[in-house]
């Protein structure tokens, strides 16, 4: 108590909380190097959490080896550990609990997140998750820390029969769930979903939840024979050029309803719209990076009538709704885990990411 009377509320740790860690430190353009840095400090209404488990996103990938971002950065947003720290004034949350973490939270009351479009509020965009450096998540580092808004509104907590390397889902399947909802896909629809990588496989997941007949798009046969056992009906080899045939054969010559784009490929666009029926919908999940331009036949918009749709990051509203697709185990998201890098071979993790092979696709970096 202090010489006023007024409590002060002190710092609750789990235990000595050391002054530095090792992290994943993305210093040039393709380069993260793994050094030691300071644990973040802790104040007023933050959490400090220890990283068990972190995936890694395509976003990651873009910004590492494309250079969208300039570094020093510590990387990493799909994150699941355990709160070793909490400041003054948190009361959500405690030393000991095992959580993930998403790295944006929204204000909730501006013009944008009004009209539900959270990504766009400016208190969204400005990421709330740190390892040290520019905030950008982190979780690529061994510990992270959640700032007030964060501490408040965007972390999970997981029951004990979730792993931390399930958790890591809970972020993307927020993302898929969120496009899904965007491109309205319907019971009894059928539903393009192009590219059959980590995210398209998500997007199959959810979109099977919707009852959709699904169909599926990709040039690897390992990827390919993946989608079928997670509920594609079929898959085309788009590189013979008949993937719109094949659509429309299995459609009574309309196209799909609805077509998935899970590949960040300006010429797939156009497929993707010859793949859609006149009315149909093409969802762009992939195109988020701000250098690729995309050209697309006028008509196929201004007479066929289809819709181009976006739909990026994660969503506040369905947070509850979408977590618990992971924590309830309702989709089968380790069966993409093909690959699992301790921290001492982030490289190594990243180079796999950025040049996947037929036996690779979700890759998680798993803190020892």
């Amino acid at each position: 108590m202090s010489r006023t009377g007024t409590v002060v509320e002190a710092l609750k740790t789990l235990g000595p909380i050391p002054k530095t860690m090792r992290a994943g430190v993305y210093r040039e353009k393709g380069i993260v190097r793994v050094e030691e840095v300071s644990v973040p400090e802790v104040r007023d209404h933050e959490v400090l959490i220890k990283v068990a488990a972190c995936g890694i996103c395509g976003t990651d990938i873009k910004k590492i080896f494309q250079r969208y971002v300039e570094p020093p950065q510590i990387l990493g947003h799909e994150l699941a550990g355990t709160v070793v720290a909490v400041g003054p004034g948190v009361t959500k949350w405690k030393p000991g609990d095992r959580v993930m973490s998403f790295h944006h939270t929204p204000c909730g009351k501006c013009f944008y997140c009004e009209k539900r479009l959270f990504s766009q509020c400016k208190q969204y965009q400005t990421i709330g998750l740190t390892g040290g450096f520019t905030p950008n998540g982190g979780g690529f580092g061994e510990y992270v820390k959640a700032m007030p808004w964060v501490a408040e509104r965007g972390i999970v907590a997981l029951p004990d029969n979730v792993t931390f390397e399930e958790a890591t889902f809970i972020e993307p399947i927020n993302t898929i769930v969120k496009a899904v909802q965007k491109a309205r896909v319907a019971p009894g629809e059928t539903v393009l979903v192009i590219g059959c990588g980590p995210i398209g496989l998500q997007l199959l997941m959810v979109s099977k939840l919707q009852t959709a007949n699904l169909y599926t798009s990709d040039p690897i046969a390992e990827r390919r024979a993946k989608s079928l056992t997670l509920g594609a009906i079929e898959c085309f080899d788009p590189t013979n050029g008949k993937l719109v045939d094949a659509i429309r054969a299995k459609t009574e010559g309309r196209g799909a309803d609805a077509v998935l784009v899970a590949v960040a490929h300006p010429a797939l666009v156009t497929d993707a719209l010859a793949a859609a029926r006149p009315g149909g919908r093409v969802l762009l999940f992939a195109a988020n990076d701000p250098v690729t331009k995309i050209e697309f036949p006028a008509a196929a918009v201004g007479i066929d009538e289809k819709e181009i749709l976006g739909s990026y990051s994660a969503a506040v509203d369905i947070q509850e709704t979408a977590a618990a697709l992971v924590l309830q185990k309702k989709l089968p998201v380790m069966d993409i885990v093909t690959h699992r890098f301790p921290l001492d071979r982030i490289q190594d993790a990243l180079e796999l990411a950025a040049r996947p092979t037929a036996q690779s696709l979700k890759i998680l970096i798993t803190h020892t």
